[in-house]
């Protein structure tokens, strides 16, 4: 407590302390900023274009009742998170971000895709990344040429007990609606080694699998440096994994736009690509990367991409409905 003796130079002494201490609190609050999102999902490239002075966190949605991951999303700016796990978040939480100069950006296929949720939902979620699922197929270049078109050689009978699927019974399920086979679902999954998201290729590596369906952004690397590895995109089209960013705060907005402007960068939308990630943004060089066939491993044709889709959010409805479904699936 201040002596209520204290010479007035001692008072004014006080005051500057004060005021630097303030000065100080307030100009550090704007450089700190944290961005939360599950590691394993994106690749390198994607996260050295995050600024470095931001922060980054580690989150996992498997896990997003526990009090930690809570914690960590709403003492975080930005939040990064892919279509699968939007149920798993309060958007109550969340700003708006998409009434920002950034929806401008967004492509057709972004726009038509955000369209798909409710309005609260689409305000708050900005699309940052469209992630084709891809056909990996291990010592076996017969199996090319029929996957490049359809999705039916999967019910291939050298296939049986060796095809290494998602753990998403609604990916399984939309691929076998594009099979021509009466009961194709209860056929595919008589096909499968096992479902599994996590290790899925080094089931594929070090076991009699066969092939992997897998996000391209999960195997790019591999496809490297491994020779008995090939890539595949049937002509009837993929599955979709779509990326979006939520903000929590509309103070950073400036340093958000001019990160989301940097990946436009053409040399870094060529990084991305190549390890599987594209930027569903409107500029033309971002878009010739939906139309590129000029190497065996450069990413869905362009009609591969037209035939592909999204998977938009459930109602209470349709996800009960759902899961009778799939557990009658499953009945002998």
């Amino acid at each position: 407590m201040l002596s209520k003796f204290a010479t007035r130079r001692e008072f004014l002494n006080y005051g500057k302390l004060s005021l630097l201490f303030l000065l100080n609190s307030c100009s550090n609050l704007p450089n700190k900023v944290n961005i939360a999102f599950q590691n394993s999902f994106y690749p390198k490239s994607f996260k050295d274009t995050i600024p470095k002075e931001w922060e980054q966190k580690k989150i996992n949605f498997e896990n997003i009742q526990l009090q930690k991951n809570r914690n960590i999303i709403f003492d975080s700016e930005f939040t990064l998170i892919n279509d699968g796990w939007i149920t798993s978040i309060d958007f109550a939480e969340f700003e708006k971000i998409n009434e920002y100069p950034l929806i401008e950006n967004l492509d057709k296929r972004s726009i038509d895709f955000l369209g798909s949720f409710n309005q609260n939902q689409r305000s708050k979620l900005f699309p940052i990344g469209v992630v084709p699922y891809t056909i990996i197929i291990k010592n076996n270049k017969e199996l090319i040429n029929s996957a490049r078109t359809s999705w039916d050689f999967l019910l291939s009978k050298k296939l049986t007990g060796k095809i290494i699927f998602p753990q998403s019974p609604r990916i399984i399920l939309s691929i076998a609606k594009k099979i021509n086979s009466f009961n194709s679902l209860e056929k595919l999954k008589s096909q499968a080694m096992l479902f599994d998201d996590r290790n899925m290729l080094n089931w594929l590596i070090n076991s009699d699998a066969c092939v992997a369906i897998i996000p391209y952004s999960l195997c790019s690397k591999y496809l490297k440096i491994d020779p008995r590895l090939s890539l595949v995109f049937p002509s009837q089209g993929v599955p979709l994994m779509w990326h979006f960013l939520l903000t929590r705060s509309d103070r950073n907005n400036a340093i958000l736009i001019k990160w989301i402007k940097s990946l436009e960068n053409k040399s870094t939308v060529d990084k991305l690509v190549s390890q599987g990630w594209y930027l569903p943004f409107n500029s033309d060089h971002i878009q010739t990367k939906y139309k590129s066939e000029m190497f065996p491993i450069s990413g869905p044709s362009e009609e591969c991409w037209e035939n592909s889709w999204s998977f938009p959010v459930l109602t209470n409805e349709q996800k009960i409905n759902f899961k009778n479904f799939w557990n009658e699936s499953l009945t002998p």
